[in-house]
């Protein structure tokens, strides 16, 4: 009996050391050297609320700040956001703190510490608010999903598009986030507990209870962002109930009024655009029917094949004429060349739907001939939101035939705006850019300019012009005048002051005229392009536009009234003398858009059409110029309701559709009819000569 009393006892004191430890190791996780008391359940609950309000809040003042280029759409910003939860019953902001919320639930599942998730959540929400302040100062445009994809290929050249003035705004964010971060370190010491949430000795249960913790809110807030751009889905309704109004005509005051993670969910699943009710095979052969029939008219009168000429676009980054901004006084001007240059051909003034950005929407609009007015508002970049899922992409430059005779030249990323990509699927058989894998050959800079000169894309694609017998269609995009603009340019001896009594502030006078230099670099080298061009013995028409203004016109911004202005920019079309038709000017070139550029080339080289080259010329015959509303409330045009797209006559004077005759709402709705059957119908015109020269 003695011996096995013994046994027992000596095989049970390793059990009783092991307990005896653990117990101490616990003791110690919760009785530090300097003891603290745990913090209790509610007090982490109220403080879960307490870091998801702020995170919102740190959100809502990067797209809220009145230190943007562009005056503020809406007073929906600032405490209203919050006020009218009481005001007005609206409770979006509630909305944005519950999807904030299942990221930080997500998040301190993921860590088991809450105040680990805590620094997370505020951190990247401080850092996103910086993102959206410097986007909206330098373009007029919240974050997009579409900017995934910029983030994740051009992280290395961020840095080339932070504003002037950007260092202050840096260290505002960096200061509040050490302010919160210090506060969270002191709590965190006092909290006896750590942070944290799931201390369950039983490591299965604590896994299985983590993993539920995380997969819930991660469900939840995948099929919030699935569904909530689906009219009468159930995150659609729910999102309209607590005060969500869409306003994605304008990403900025959507993202004001809203709330910028409220605005950007909703834009992750977008629509295309509604389908036409009548819309079918039937339908589609009728329109495809009645334009040849109009094909047939035009082309009795025309004498030129377009693809017997080689025709080149140009769209000329963010250029503009200085001297038509508003309340602006330049010394001289900064485009002689292009003016003379549009005094003796075709040419006028382009609607653009950006200001400061949206280059790849006014190229998409030039190269297929489609207009972003009919788009649904929820599709925000055609580039990246559509082309890559479409099964039929027929664009301008496959009227050239085989690949081999469309190139593009464009001096910066391939992959921004997955250009690289879509150019391929285009039939373009070379993009040439900086990066590949068709590296550009001339890449000269100017002085302390970070981008590649004009003269040297220029005389990039003059090569690729020159070369061979057969004529080509040439896309050029330059890169120049990008943003920002901080003195690059030796012996710069343009100025620019205010008319309005204020002066301009010192970072918006820096970057004006550092954008008149460029501007003037860009005439020069625009006139002698074209003067080698005029040396060929073959056919060349150039189309020329600048996409948009460049966004640095705060003073001339804070006025509505100068909208339009502030969006209207200069093209023209030009032909050498080879051609035949050097110096035609067409009619009704006063206002345009790039989606009727091809049709307005063709007249202007006296060139046959195709049943879609002769809908675009009619359609332009009615309507000089169609976007998508460039401002939320359209700044004065009263006329045209909220969220409506911009028309405008020959006279450049808004339209409303209202008020159309007969023969332009049947335009109207067959170029909706036509656009929807190529993006997201079953292309019933691929299987006509819809789109075929005679």
């Amino acid at each position: 009996m003695s011996e096995n009393t013994t046994n027992t006892s000596s095989s049970s004191a390793p059990k009783s050391r092991w307990r005896l430890w653990t117990n101490r190791a616990e003791a110690d996780e919760v009785t530090p050297k300097h003891p603290h008391k745990p913090f209790p359940g509610w007090l982490y609950a109220i403080l879960f609320i307490v870091f998801d309000a702020v995170a919102v809040a740190a959100l809502e003042v990067g797209v809220s700040t009145s230190s943007t280029r562009v005056q503020l759409s809406s007073p929906d910003v600032g405490f209203n956001f919050v006020t009218k939860l009481w005001s007005e019953g609206n409770a979006v902001v509630l909305l944005n703190v519950l999807l904030v919320g299942l990221l930080y639930l997500m998040l301190l599942m993921l860590f088991n510490r809450f105040w680990t998730a805590s620094a997370v959540i505020v951190g990247v929400a401080i850092l996103v608010a910086a993102i959206e302040h410097f986007k909206i100062e330098i373009r007029y445009e919240a974050i997009l999903p579409a900017d995934l994809n910029f983030l994740g290929s051009n992280t290395g050249n961020m840095l080339t598009f932070i504003p002037a003035g950007a260092h202050v705004t840096i260290l505002i964010a960096l200061g509040v986030f050490a302010a919160l971060l210090a506060l969270i370190l002191v709590l965190r010491h006092l909290d006896g507990r750590k942070g944290r949430m799931i201390r369950s000795g039983n490591i299965g249960l604590n896994l299985g209870t983590r993993l539920v913790l995380i997969l819930l809110p991660v469900l939840a807030f995948s099929l919030y962002c699935m569904q909530v751009s689906t009219t009468d889905s159930w995150a659609n309704k729910f999102s309209h109930a607590m005060g969500d109004k869409p306003s994605m005509w304008d990403s900025v005051y959507d993202a004001q009024r809203n709330g910028p993670l409220v605005a950007f969910t909703r834009q992750l699943n977008p629509k295309v655009m509604d389908k036409p009710d009548n819309y079918s095979e039937e339908t589609m052969k009728q329109v495809a029917a009645r334009y040849k029939k109009a094909a047939a008219k035009i082309n009795a009168s025309r004498a030129n094949d377009l693809n017997d000429s080689t025709v080149v676009y140009v769209l000329s980054e963010s250029f503009s004429d200085p001297s038509r901004v508003p309340g602006l006084k330049v010394n001289k001007d900064s485009m002689p060349n292009i003016r003379k240059i549009k005094e003796s051909t075709t040419s006028g003034l382009m609607l653009s739907s950006g200001y400061g950005g949206g280059t790849a929407n006014l190229e998409y609009m030039g190269l297929t001939g489609l207009s972003m007015a009919n788009f649904d508002s929820s599709l925000t970049s055609p580039y990246q939101q559509l082309v890559p899922s479409e099964h039929w992409t027929p664009t301008v430059n496959q009227l050239w035939g085989a690949p081999a005779n469309s190139l593009g030249y464009h001096p910066y990323e391939s992959s921004m705006y997955s250009r690289a990509t879509n150019y391929k699927k285009f039939g373009f058989s070379h993009f040439y850019t900086l990066t590949g894998p068709d590296v550009i050959k001339y890449q000269d800079k100017i002085d302390e300019s970070p981008y590649v000169s004009d003269k040297s894309t220029y005389d990039s694609a003059l090569e690729g012009i020159k070369s061979g017998k057969t004529s080509k269609f040439i896309q050029i995009i330059t890169m120049q005048n990008h943003m920002p603009y901080h003195e690059w340019y030796e012996n710069n001896d343009f100025t620019a002051e205010s008319t309005t009594g204020t002066p301009l502030e010192e970072d918006e006078k820096e970057s004006i005229e550092t954008y008149q230099k460029g501007a003037f670099i860009t005439d020069e080298a625009t006139q002698e392009f074209l003067d080698e061009l005029d040396k060929l013995d073959k056919p060349v028409t150039v189309v020329f536009y600048g996409d948009h203004l460049p966004g640095i016109y705060s003073s001339a911004s804070q006025d509505d009234d100068n909208s339009l202005a502030l969006h209207l920019t200069d093209y023209f079309i030009w032909s050498n003398k080879a051609s035949g038709t050097q110096g035609n000017k067409t009619g009704g070139s006063a206002y345009s858009s790039p989606n009727f550029f091809v049709a307005q080339a063709a007249d202007h080289m006296n060139a046959k059409v195709s049943p879609y080259l002769a809908f675009l010329t009619e359609m332009h015959a009615k309507v000089a110029a169609m976007e998508p509303p460039v401002v939320n409330k359209i700044q004065g045009w009263d006329r045209i309701p909220e969220g409506q797209s911009i028309y405008l006559d020959h006279a450049g004077n808004p339209m409303s559709e209202e008020d159309f005759d007969e023969e332009t709402k049947q335009l109207l709705a067959d170029y909706k009819l036509i656009q929807y059957d190529i993006t997201t119908g079953k292309n019933y015109l691929k299987d006509t000569d819809f789109m075929t020269l005679p």
